[in-house]
């Protein structure tokens, strides 16, 4: 049996993945995100990775329950070293990382911000932090960290 070259050889793109991070701060481009701050989700506190995702869906999430009064927003970030899957979705909830998200160690560049997309709903977003507070009810809310 003959194998596609193209599925087991694909070729390169000149484009380079696009990642997003969805947060309430009010960051400046070239400005760093880096370890050793309080998470988003201020239940979290510090975080040992910096988490980010592929997907504008999950960028959106991430801006909506991030903790803080301030005004959702979405950067465009460049990760400075090395990344992973992020262990807390990927094929725990999530099989296969459609969420595309990720996480690292090393700090993420704000290189741009997403000045217009769609929220959720503000009744999906009620369900969903309602879920979320059931989870931590439970003590179910854990981060592999």
């Amino acid at each position: 049996m003959e194998q596609n070259s193209a599925v087991n050889n694909p070729s390169p793109t000149p484009f380079a993945p696009t990642y997003l991070h969805g947060t309430k701060a009010n960051l400046k481009l070239g400005a760093l995100l880096e370890v050793g701050f309080n998470s988003n989700y201020s239940q979290y506190g510090q975080l040992n990775h910096i988490y980010f995702t592929g997907t504008l869906d999950a960028a959106i999430w991430g801006a909506e329950l991030a903790s803080g009064d301030g005004r959702e927003r979405i950067y465009l970030v460049e990760p400075t070293g090395s990344i992973e899957d992020d262990p807390n979705l990927t094929d725990k909830k999530f099989p296969g990382n459609p969420t595309r998200s990720y996480r690292s160690q090393h700090p993420l560049r704000i290189v741009g911000e997403v000045t217009s997309w769609q929220g959720h709903h503000p009744e999906q977003i009620k369900a969903m932090k309602d879920g979320l507070a059931k989870l931590r009810d439970q003590g179910l809310d854990e981060i592999e960290n």
